[in-house]
């Protein structure tokens, strides 16, 4: 492939993310001045100046403009734990993301500066409500999977599902701690900090055995 062909790529690349970004903002600022159930897909592409097939080309359902895949994965968990550095177990793994995230303030945790009406609309929508519980579950199911392939562990050991539930349920914790705080009109800033101290908390309950589990011991990767 020549570098020209490659530029061109990428520029194709960015476009597509522009469109993407352009159509999600456009809807979610839609959503939250009339509710999620109010406003048609029609109304996002004539809101966003495209065709109805532009924003189905990008989003498969109307839930996927306030959830996309791609920031609101089932892969989520695992892909922490598999990108995870030598020495490093599964649970410190994710509990040294989470506290990144939250440091940094992070669109991935909702930690971002007006997120409160996003989040309150996104909890007065059913099929939005039901898709994050959904997700939660999702996310402990794709870890335990991984975790039992990458420890070998038999098929009736009940251990890397145990372990990925207790590190789904500080992952949800965290997340409904943030919900809440935000939906209080907390600021960012003061979120972070107590969320930062739940986390703490967290880590001092869970066992030896839950934060000693699946220690990557080489440079070997999990399941993709």
């Amino acid at each position: 492939m020549s570098e020209r062909e490659d530029s061109g790529e990428g520029l194709r690349e960015r476009k597509r993310r522009r469109t993407v970004r352009h159509i999600a903002d456009t809807a979610t600022r839609l959503f939250v001045e009339r509710g999620f159930d109010r406003v048609t897909i029609a109304e996002v592409a004539d809101a966003a100046e495209v065709s109805v097939n532009t924003v189905y080309n990008h989003f498969r359902s109307k839930e996927d403009l306030v959830l996309p895949p791609e920031e609101a994965s089932p892969r989520r968990l695992a892909a922490i734990v598999r990108e995870r550095p030598v020495g490093c177990s599964a649970a410190a793994a994710v509990l040294d993301r989470l506290r990144a995230e939250v440091r940094g303030r992070e669109r991935a945790v909702g930690l971002t500066e007006g997120f409160a009406p996003v989040l309150r609309m996104m909890t007065a929508a059913p099929t939005l409500a039901a898709r994050l519980h959904d997700l939660g579950d999702l996310m402990v199911a794709e870890l335990a999977a991984d975790l039992a392939a990458e420890t070998g562990a038999a098929p009736d050991d009940p251990l890397p599902r145990l372990v990925a539930g207790q590190i789904g349920w500080v992952h949800a914790l965290v997340f409904g701690e943030i919900g809440a705080r935000v939906a209080a009109g907390e600021r960012p800033r003061d979120v972070a900090a107590a969320v930062l101290a739940l986390i703490d908390a967290a880590e001092s309950v869970l066992s030896e055995r839950v934060l000693g589990y699946a220690v990557r011991n080489d440079q070997k990767r999990g399941p993709a």
